[in-house]
């Protein structure tokens, strides 16, 4: 069976779980505290960060997008990363947008300062950043519902990885409750077909110790 070293709250190895959930493939997880220096860990990934997969053969797939791409030149019939050059090219430009852009404009400002500076122990939450965070999300949020208005998925007709990873990002903001859904009815329908998925149910079950999620976080009609 595959093993995947991941954090909770990490959207990087949520996206990796959802992948292998559309694969429907068995795996284990194993909690990395990449904070602690980890020789053992660092001897399986140098730059000691997750997600990392091991395969049955003992292949080791360091970092969410190469899992992803690994898995799927590897499984399944569909490919989630799109079929054709420009698909995807799409596909990718979307992954990066939330990987990076999302990640950056939001998720470091509301999801580590309210979770993981509390958990490390490295002070109160920045308030200029939450705020910063909580208007940059109403773009995001907008160009995600822009997107399902002329789209059947945000890539096109076909759920893609693109979906996997802004479902990914938005469902650890959600944890924390942040995210103004009935600002933005286009995404809450998007997110709610992405959240009523087999694939998504692990992830709606994650609760971390001392920091509860909101009652409608696991809710599939919110």
């Amino acid at each position: 069976m595959m093993l995947l070293y991941h954090l909770w709250l990490s959207p990087h190895c949520r996206k990796v779980r959802l992948m292998l959930g559309e694969k429907q493939l068995s795996f284990e997880t194993r909690i990395q505290k990449t904070w602690d220096r980890d020789e053992a860990f660092l001897a399986v990934n140098p730059t000691g960060e997750v997600p990392v997969l091991v395969d049955e053969d003992g292949n080791r797939v360091c970092g969410s997008q190469p899992i992803c791409e690994y898995l799927d030149e590897m499984y399944g019939d569909q490919p989630l990363i799109g079929t054709g050059a420009v698909m995807r090219a799409e596909v990718r430009r979307l992954i990066e947008w939330f990987d990076i852009k999302f990640h950056e404009e939001v998720g470091v400002n509301l999801v580590e300062e309210k979770i993981m500076k509390r958990f490390l122990g490295l002070g109160e939450p920045s308030s200029s950043a939450v705020r910063a965070g909580g208007r940059n999300i109403h773009t995001h949020l907008g160009y995600i519902g822009w997107l399902a208005e002329r789209r059947t998925w945000l890539a096109g007709d076909e759920l893609t990885l693109a979906d996997l990873t802004a479902a990914a990002h938005l469902s650890c903001v959600d944890y924390v409750g942040d995210v103004p859904w009935d600002d933005h009815p286009e995404a809450k329908d998007w997110y709610a077909r992405i959240k009523s998925r087999p694939s998504f149910r692990p992830i709606l079950g994650d609760h971390i110790p001392g920091a509860p999620p909101p009652k409608h976080y696991a809710d599939l009609d919110f």
